[in-house]
């Protein structure tokens, strides 16, 4: 594989050796601070909390229950990290095993890592989505609304939620309503396709 340069001075957090190999063959030069699985201890709380406040830091875990679960978990001791976001269709392995980072093609890790957010209090948010738009995108109520939130998720690089996390992260991340509406388009239009296909 031919690597890359992100210039991206952030340290990123990932949960192992594997990711950590394979952000390297995408970009030699990209620092990273492994967790270690889900069990992520304070020792490597304060490494993370001392990287963000020398060089910043990208949270970039699997996304999968236990990749959530480390990203909460910093989150809560480190709310100012920015966060970046790998679609569940991009991290899966070629043979067995779980989803993960290091599945991931060169594109999918450019694109994730270009689109890292950070996040911001909701009084700080301009014109914030509210659940009314939620609902009138058929993202929170009715039998697709889950399928909906994914693919949503996976266009605006935000991770898979549900219908309350989709909320706080759509106004934390500030997407402004005009990214929100284009995205909420591209669901329709793919879902009116799939329509089209079935028949």
């Amino acid at each position: 594989m031919t690597s890359h340069k992100l210039n991206i001075p952030e340290i990123i957090v990932v949960e192992g050796k594997d990711d950590t190999k394979r952000l390297h063959q995408f970009d030699p030069n990209l620092d990273t601070i492994e967790t270690n699985g889900s069990a992520i201890d304070q020792a490597t709380l304060d490494l993370i909390q001392q990287a963000q406040a020398t060089r910043g830091v990208i949270v970039f875990t699997d996304p999968d229950a236990p990749g959530e679960k480390i990203r909460q978990t910093i989150i809560q001791t480190i709310p100012e990290v920015k966060q970046a976001f790998l679609p569940a269709s991009s991290a899966v392995p070629k043979a067995k095993g779980t989803l993960g980072v290091e599945h991931a093609s060169d594109q999918a890790l450019q694109t994730a890592l270009n689109a890292a957010y950070s996040a911001i209090p909701l009084a700080k948010v301009i014109d914030p989505i509210t659940q009314h738009d939620l609902l009138a995108a058929a993202l929170i109520v009715g039998p697709q609304a889950k399928r909906r939130r994914v693919q949503l998720g996976d266009i605006l690089h935000i991770g898979k939620v549900n219908g309350k996390q989709l909320l706080k992260r759509l106004n934390a991340f500030q997407i402004s309503r005009a990214e929100f509406e284009k995205a909420v388009a591209q669901v329709n239009e793919s879902e009116a396709q799939q329509d089209d296909e079935s028949f």
